[in-house]
């Protein structure tokens, strides 16, 4: 994909570096996509995440960008079985997946059923074959005991980071929860602030509590205002 990118100023170009530009909406279209992994390619995105349907398409597109491609796992709800779960997993990754975003069990969670919210995030773990998984948590639907037992649940499961929330329903990321999750595991872990994530000031605030990475469909704004 050969792209003139625009001048971004310093702080710009560091959100970039750190952002997954995402279009998780189930009406995404052909034309959406293409234009995600063109905005990707300008912006110097480090990722796109999109729904599997998407990863053939997107992979062509994002030749010699330089870009990640990043799809999700048992998404938005989190409740197929562990061998669906492990399947879809393997299948991303034939598919081109460089990076998975799973949903937890959530019902198991708010079960109490933590060897199992457990199993499902080592399930994917292996099945995605030494690329890093993101065990998305729900915050917004947990306790704060839920977020600190699944927080631990998915670093012992083996993910590489935590995600805060799908975007879908439960609210999204704060900065007082990212601080709250950092603290729960170790530097090998890091941490995927996404949901609600719409301009440069609350990136920059997700960043300084101890985000890694952002999840974003507002990338383009965050990164480079004028054209948001």
């Amino acid at each position: 994909m050969t792209t003139v990118a625009p001048p971004l100023d310093e702080t710009g170009r560091k959100l970039a570096s750190r952002i997954d530009h995402t279009l998780l909406r189930p009406d995404a279209t052909s034309a959406m996509i293409a234009q995600l992994c063109r905005e990707a390619a300008t912006y110097g995105f480090y990722a796109v995440c999109l729904h599997p349907l998407w990863l053939g398409e997107a992979r062509r597109l994002l030749c010699g960008s330089g870009a990640r491609l990043c799809t999700v796992i048992d998404f938005p709800h989190g409740a197929s079985s562990l061998r669906m779960k492990a399947s879809a997993a393997e299948i991303a990754v034939q598919e081109g997946a460089d990076e998975l975003d799973m949903v937890i069990p959530l019902g198991a969670a708010k079960s109490g059923d933590w060897d199992c919210v457990e199993a499902h995030v080592a399930a994917v773990v292996e099945a995605a074959a030494a690329r890093p998984v993101k065990a998305i948590l729900e915050v917004g639907a947990l306790s704060e005991t839920e977020i600190r037992s699944a927080c631990l649940c998915a670093a012992q499961g083996g993910a590489a980071f935590l995600k805060t929330s799908t975007g879908f329903g439960f609210g999204g990321a704060t900065p007082e929860v990212v601080a709250r999750m950092r603290s729960l595991v170790g530097p090998e872990v890091q941490i995927k602030a996404s949901g609600g994530i719409r301009d440069r000031t609350t990136a920059l605030a997700l960043l300084a509590a101890g985000a890694t990475r952002l999840g974003t469909s507002s990338s383009v704004a965050i990164v480079h205002p004028d054209r948001g």
